[in-house]
């Protein structure tokens, strides 16, 4: 799939814009200006998995606590093998946390 790197930028009154978001088909306007402008379908990305609210609201709150840890090693005086060792750990807490998502997820 060719990448998009193209930016087009224009110019619209708010009712210009109202109008156009009115008119849209599409929960994205370039998607819906794609469409229309070039005749030419959305290509469909992979569905995003589904996960019960329930967790996804624990896994935010446990990404949020990691981000607070590596934010404090950042601000710290630690000493280098110290910073290795907590951002090894980050890291392995990360994938299990990925692990979790995939098993928990619906769209198994």
């Amino acid at each position: 799939m060719e990448k998009r790197e193209r930016v087009i930028k224009i110019r619209c009154t708010d009712a210009e814009y109202d109008a156009l978001v009115e008119r849209s088909t599409k929960l994205r306007l370039a998607e819906w200006i794609r469409e229309t402008c070039l005749g030419v379908p959305a290509k469909r990305g992979a569905p995003l998995p589904t996960v019960s609210p329930e967790l996804q609201r624990q896994l935010a709150g446990i990404g949020n606590n990691l981000n607070q840890i590596a934010r404090a090693i950042n601000r710290s005086q630690w000493n280098s093998i110290d910073k290795v060792s907590v951002i090894s750990e980050l890291v392995n807490i990360q994938r299990s946390m990925a692990i979790i998502k995939t098993e928990h997820s619906n769209d198994r």
